[in-house]
């Protein structure tokens, strides 16, 4: 994918991206999420229990989730066609099942408590300013519930520098760990490396947090 033009805001960069793209032809795209769906079902969180997909892009991860019997599921993403492809992926009876929301991960106001488990594969290491990461974390921390999950994916310190012509950020575990902070603990990690449509690799790394009861 050609640089992202800087006069160009993200929304209208991730638009263009789904707007122009088929969704297998991305870098990130996955025909299964496996990984993400085996740590979620790890978590031993309750097929009931309120989920959130932040970042979710187009990924299949929605279907296996409501095919394995999750519930109380809630997508968000920057990109309203990134939605909408899911939508029509799913059909209108499964993807009425879900609740769909166009926001801005760092900017959205979610209700206290509302979720025991986030996953995010992939958006963390979007945001290149201690700021941006301040405001994930503050709204992660207030939308999870006590002892809830978080499953955050991101390039591991070999990973990628740039990805959709963005540049991003690349992590160990316990730099991941100190950005969400003291109010979670980091119960493990892992590395996968993810195989590209193109024929690359990209080396992920995979951390299960919880949110302490304080």
């Amino acid at each position: 994918m050609p640089p992202h033009d800087q006069s160009l805001p993200l929304k209208a960069h991730w638009e263009r991206v789904y707007e122009t793209k088929a969704t297998n032809a991305v870098s990130w795209f996955q025909e299964h999420a496996g990984r993400s769906l085996q740590l979620i079902q790890a978590t031993g969180a309750a097929l009931s229990s309120p989920l959130l997909d932040v970042g979710s892009g187009a990924s299949t991860l929605v279907d296996d989730l409501l095919a394995s019997g999750y519930s109380a599921l809630s997508v968000l993403d920057l990109s309203a066609a990134a939605l909408a492809a899911s939508q029509a992926r799913l059909g209108a009876e499964r993807a009425a099942q879900v609740r769909w929301l166009v926001a801005d991960v760092t900017e959205v106001e979610l209700p206290a408590g509302a979720y025991e488990l986030w996953h995010d594969r992939a958006v963390f290491h979007f945001l290149t300013t201690a700021e941006q990461r301040r405001k994930y974390v503050k709204v992660l921390r207030g939308a999870l519930r006590p002892g809830g999950h978080v499953i955050l994916a991101t390039f591991a310190e070999d990973g990628p520098t740039q990805c959709s012509g963005l540049p991003v950020v690349r992590y160990r575990p316990q730099e991941l760990a100190a950005e969400l902070g003291g109010a979670f603990t980091l119960v493990s990690h892992e590395r996968e490396a993810h195989g590209t449509p193109f024929g690359t690799v990209q080396q992920f790394l995979y951390c299960h947090f919880v949110r302490n009861a304080s």
